[in-house]
C-alpha cells in the first residue's frame, strides 16, 4: 500500500507542496469555528456568532472560483501572496473589532473580508499534482495523488476544530484564531514559494494587430459546463450532507444526555473516510472515476438513513464509522473527474467552482436540519443528511466519463 503512495511522492517537490498545502487548509476548519467561540465567550450569543461565521464562509465561497482563475492566469506565485495578505487583514482586523466593541455589523464586514481573501489551497495543490503528473500512466497517478490530498482534507478537519477548541478553552478564543491566521498565512505564502511544481500561467491572449486584423482576442480553452455543472450538483448535495450531519450529530449527542460524545463521534466519521482514502488510493482500478462516484454517494445515501433509527452513542459510533468510509472515494472520484474534463489552462478554476459547489452546501444542509431537530429531533433529522445523498446520488448517476479538452493557445 505504501508503494503506491511512494510512486507518486518521489515526483520532485511533491512533498513539499502537499506538506505545506496541509499547513496552509488548516484555517478551512479552524476560523469559522474559531470565530463562533470568540463572539458567543465575548456576547453569549450564538445566534451573532452563528451570523458571524456564515458571513466569512459565504463570502468564502463566492470568491473562490475568482482564486481559481487568477490562479490559472497569473500563476500560483502571484496570484497566492496578495491574496492571503487580505485573508491574513480581514481576520486581524475581525479580532479587533470584536474585542473592542465595535458595531456587530463591522464584524460582520470584516469577517467577510476575510473569507473572501482565504485563497483555495486544495484546488492550487491538486492542480500542481495533475501538472507534475501529467505524463503518468493514464491517469492512475493523479488518481492516487487525489486520493492523498482527500486523506489530508480529512486530517485537516479531524486536527483544526479540536486544536481551536482547545487553545480557546485552555487559553482565549484569540489563541485558536492567531494559530488559524499563522499557519495559513505562512504555509500559503511557502506554498507561492515553490515555483518549480507549479502549474504554467495561461494569461489572457493579446488582441491581434496588423493588417486584416479584427482586434479581437484569441479564444481561451472553453470550460465543459455541463459536465461541471453537474459535477458541481454533486458537491452541493455533498456539502448539505456533511453540514447536516455535523448539525444533526451534535443534538443527538445532547439529547442522550452525552453532549461531550459529538467531538468522539463526529471524528470517528472522519477517522472512517480518511482509512477509505488510503486505501482508495492503494488500489489501482480497472473501472473509471464515474463509477466510483455513483457508487460511493449511493452508499453513503443508504448509510445515513439508519441513523435515524439508532438512540443510543454506542450504536451510533460504528454506524458513523461505517458511513465515513463512503465519504472520501466519492470527493477522489469527484475531484478526479473535473480534472479530467476541465482544460489544463483552467484547471483551478474549474476545480474551485466544483468546491465552491460543497462549499454552498453547508449551510442550507445546516439550516433545514437545524429545524428539523427542533420540530422532531435530532434522529429524525438524520433523514435530512439522506435526503441530501439522494440528490448527490442522481446526479452522480447523471455523470458520464469525460474527455479531456485540449487547451487552446494563442
Amino acid at each position: 500500500m505504501l508503494a503506491t503512495y511512494q510512486r507518486v511522492l518521489v515526483t520532485p517537490g511533491a512533498t513539499a507542496f502537499s506538506a505545506t498545502g496541509l499547513v496552509a487548509r488548516l484555517p478551512i476548519s479552524m476560523v469559522s469555528l474559531g470565530l463562533v467561540l470568540l463572539v458567543s465567550g465575548r456576547t453569549g450569543s450564538y445566534g451573532l456568532a452563528g451570523s458571524v461565521a456564515a458571513a466569512y464562509v459565504l463570502a468564502q465561497a463566492a470568491a473562490s472560483i475568482v482564486h481559481g482563475r487568477l490562479a490559472d492566469r497569473f500563476g500560483q506565485d502571484r496570484a497566492l501572496p496578495p491574496a492571503v495578505a487580505l485573508f491574513g487583514v480581514g481576520l486581524l482586523l475581525t479580532v479587533w473589532a470584536v474585542e473592542a466593541g465595535t458595531a456587530p455589523v463591522w464584524w460582520h464586514v470584516l469577517a467577510a473580508v476575510a473569507g473572501a481573501g482565504l485563497p483555495q489551497v486544495g484546488s492550487c495543490v491538486r492542480a500542481r499534482w495533475s501538472h507534475v503528473l501529467r505524463d503518468g500512466d493514464d491517469g492512475a497517478r493523479v488518481s492516487t495523488a487525489f486520493a492523498l490530498e482527500a486523506v489530508v482534507d480529512e486530517v485537516v478537519f479531524i486536527v483544526g476544530p479540536v486544536l481551536v477548541t482547545l487553545l480557546a478553552t485552555a487559553i482565549d478564543p484569540v489563541a485558536g484564531l492567531a494559530v488559524a491566521l499563522v499557519t495559513g498565512v505562512g504555509g500559503t505564502l511557502a506554498l507561492g514559494a515553490q515555483r518549480r511544481t507549479q502549474p504554467p500561467r495561461h494569461p489572457r491572449a493579446p488582441r491581434t494587430t496588423g493588417p486584416g486584423a479584427t482586434g479581437t482576442r484569441a479564444a481561451r480553452a472553453p470550460m465543459p459546463w455541463a459536465a461541471v455543472a453537474v459535477l458541481t450538483v454533486v458537491a452541493l448535495s455533498l456539502g448539505g450532507v456533511f453540514g447536516s450531519v455535523e448539525v444533526v450529530t451534535v443534538a443527538f449527542a445532547a439529547e442522550v444526555g452525552a453532549p461531550a460524545a459529538a467531538g468522539p463521534l463526529l471524528a470517528l466519521l472522519a477517522g472512517g473516510s480518511l482509512v477509505a482514502g488510503v486505501v482508495v488510493g492503494a488500489i489501482e482500478w480497472r473501472r473509471g472515476p464515474e463509477h466510483r462516484l455513483r457508487w460511493g454517494v449511493a452508499v453513503l445515501t443508504v448509510a445515513m438513513a439508519p441513523l435515524a433509527l439508532l438512540d443510543s452513542v454506542w450504536l451510533m459510533a460504528p454506524a458513523l464509522l461505517l458511513t465515513g468510509l463512503a465519504i472520501s472515494p466519492s470527493l477522489i472520484a469527484m475531484m478526479s473527474l473535473t480534472e479530467a474534463a476541465v482544460p489544463t489552462s483552467r484547471l483551478t478554476e474549474g476545480m474551485s467552482v466544483v468546491h465552491t459547489g460543497l462549499a454552498a452546501g453547508l449551510a442550507p444542509g445546516a439550516a433545514l436540519a437545524g429545524a428539523v431537530v427542533d420540530a422532531s429531533g435530532a434522529s429524525a433529522a438524520y433523514l435530512v443528511c439522506a435526503a441530501a445523498g439522494v440528490l448527490g446520488a442522481v446526479a452522480a448517476f447523471a455523470v458520464r466519463a469525460p474527455a479531456r479538452v485540449p487547451t487552446l493557445t494563442a
